[in-house]
């Protein structure tokens, strides 16, 4: 017992755990080869890490952690705030195998003013700590693109990579370019732009940058009244025409009133399976979006909402490097950030800004299951059907569904057919046509009886693959009549009915005996896989129908003639259009079509020769 490696771990944990501080702080969990699997923070050292020890576990990824650590390591900080940029930090560095992982494999551009002389502005993907200033990253290209479309329209700059230091422009080094012909740049290259003339541009640029655009509009506007007082028209026209550029873009990135200013914005929606969480942060300057980012964790231990909301709240504050002091929130998070006020607002401009935070994470949502639908189809087919079977609590997984429906009018040609789908896509060769045998007139539950009957005992025999699901295009009774049947088959195969309402629209899905009726959301993929599969069987029977119905009406007039096949009398309806007119059809009109033997013998029949 002694040797027991097991209890000896076990005791050496409990040895740690017994001496844990109660302060702030993060603990890593470590296994036998001493990696660490997993990173946690905590108001309370000794509290948060006792709870992992002091119950059982439900089965899943938890209890599997719990028996994998093998040693515990922790580090004291001073507060809370402290505990989560650590934790965040952390998880990054060690990318650990039972933390949230941050699926962020993009390097968005960011826009760079670099530090040099007469400094160029142009967009990157690498950040060099070289003194340079870098403003973003933009995950939405178009208005990173917009804002350098801007800055090109206010300020002219330099494009070009030469050495512009005082002495190389003193030395008379350099020639003027097109872009200078063209009014794109002021030849600060052969002096005709001073360094302070410049550097006061790149200032405003800056703010710009920053997203201070209401500044240097009030800046541009008393410009053009001092200089149109001044009589000096062309130059306040030119000051005007930036400041209608700038008027532009404010008017397309505002969103609300521009008294909000510095304030984060973060909503979270997670997905319809609950392994991954997507995170919306914006940042709000004077009213605009300066900074817009979503992104996505994947869940490793069912963190909730609030643990992933707080990661991404530390995660973005701390890239987007934000000293805002007030976080709009959709719900209460339980964290404490020094100086920082946490609102859940609802009503009035900030309600505005969750709500547009919402719209974008939900859209994010959207467009990554399109995305991964499309690299992987079958995902979508897996998606409906584990979504009927949580929504009918079915065992299995619903790969094969099979739905029945009659068709008679008035009795007349009662017929049935059985649609198939796998995967929840139609498999055409597997759907069936019946003609009712043992059924006289219409009597839908006796023939629903007789053919789902044939149909299972026919399965039965061949030793044919079964559904994992049958629906009926009716309502309880229709269900009923299919379990009796299944009941003598002993077939234990779960029924569902579909029924229409007032306007034959599906409108409910029915489920278990007695049938409760199972809350569909209109619009729905779910809603549109059922009402498609609902469309398809009555499609298929009702054709079946009215085959049959057309082909008895007439048959009682030309299967009489003896030597008068299928072929021919194809031919001479698709030529003539009715019996009528194949009656009235003169010798030559006939032969032309038949040949003049089965011309003759038509003629004859018709008592026309």
């Amino acid at each position: 017992m002694e040797n027991n490696p097991e209890l000896k771990t076990s005791e050496y944990l409990k040895g740690i755990v017994l001496n844990l501080p109660e302060s702030p702080g993060i603990y890593q969990y470590l296994n036998t080869e001493g990696v660490i699997i997993y990173v946690g923070k905590a108001k309370n050292l000794k509290r948060r890490v006792s709870s992992y020890f002091n119950k059982e576990h439900e089965p899943g990824k938890t209890r599997v952690l719990v028996s994998k650590i093998a040693d515990i390591r922790y580090i004291v900080v001073n507060s809370e705030e402290d505990a989560l940029l650590l934790e965040n930090n952390l998880i990054k560095k060690y990318k650990p195998r039972y933390n949230v992982l941050l699926k962020d494999d993009k390097t968005y551009p960011s826009i760079c003013v670099q530090n040099e002389y007469f400094p160029r502005i142009f967009k990157t993907r690498k950040i060099i700590r070289n003194g340079s200033s870098y403003f973003g990253p933009y995950s939405h290209v178009p208005s990173m693109n917009a804002l350098l479309d801007l800055i090109k329209h206010l300020y002219p700059l330099r494009t070009c990579n030469l050495n512009l230091s005082p002495e190389n422009i003193n030395a008379g080094k350099f020639n003027v370019c097109l872009e200078y012909h063209i009014k794109n740049c002021a030849g600060p290259c052969v002096g005709k732009q001073s360094l302070d003339d410049y550097m006061k541009n790149i200032g405003e640029i800056k703010e710009i940058l920053k997203g201070n655009t209401q500044e240097i509009e009030r800046m541009l506007f008393q410009q053009m009244q001092v200089l149109a007082a001044e009589m000096k028209f062309e130059e306040a026209q030119r000051v005007k025409e930036k400041y209608m550029l700038i008027e532009n873009y404010r008017a397309k990135s505002e969103v609300v009133s521009n008294v909000l200013h510095n304030i984060d914005v973060f909503s979270i929606e997670e997905d319809s399976d609950e392994k991954s969480a997507f995170i919306n942060y914006l940042h709000i300057t004077n009213g605009a979006i300066n900074q817009a980012f979503t992104f996505e964790y994947k869940k490793r231990l069912n963190e909730t909402k609030e643990e992933l909301l707080q990661l991404g709240i530390i995660e973005m504050r701390e890239r987007y490097k934000s000293l805002s002091r007030e976080i709009i929130v959709p719900f209460e998070v339980d964290m404490e950030l020094k100086d920082v006020v946490f609102t859940i607002p609802q009503r009035g401009d900030k309600k505005k800004l969750l709500d547009l935070s919402i719209l974008n994470v939900k859209q994010y949502k959207a467009d990554r299951l399109k995305q991964a639908e499309k690299l992987n189809p079958e995902q979508r087919s897996v998606r409906l059907m584990k979504e009927i079977q949580d929504e009918l609590h079915l065992d299995r997984l619903p790969i094969q569904i099979e739905c029945f429906d009659n068709s008679n009018i008035q009795g007349s040609d009662p017929v049935a057919a059985c649609v198939v789908f796998k995967k929840a896509k139609p498999s055409k060769q597997d759907y069936r046509k019946y003609n009712i045998k043992t059924v006289v007139g219409a009597d839908d539950y006796a023939s629903m009886k007789e053919v789902v009957r044939r149909r299972y005992q026919r399965a039965i025999e061949e030793k044919a693959s079964l559904p994992d699901l049958l629906i009926t295009d009716g309502g309880k009774g229709q269900m009923s009549a299919v379990k009796e049947v299944l009941d003598e088959l002993n077939l234990n195969i779960p029924i569902a009915g579909l029924a229409k309402d007032g306007k034959h629209r599906t409108s409910e899905l029915l489920y278990g005996f007695p049938p409760q009726t199972i809350g569909l959301k209109q619009n729905t993929p779910l809603f549109r896989l059922l009402t498609q599969i609902q469309d398809e069987v009555h499609r298929f029977a009702i054709t079946f129908h009215r085959d049959k119905r057309s082909k008895r009406q007439i048959a009682s007039e030309l299967d009489e003639i003896k030597g008068v096949g299928e072929k021919t009398k194809s031919a001479l309806l698709k030529e003539f259009k009715s019996v009528k007119r194949i009656k009235e059809a003169s010798l030559e009109a006939l032969t032309a079509v038949a040949g003049e033997a089965k011309a003759k013998v038509i003629k004859e029949h018709f008592g026309m020769a």
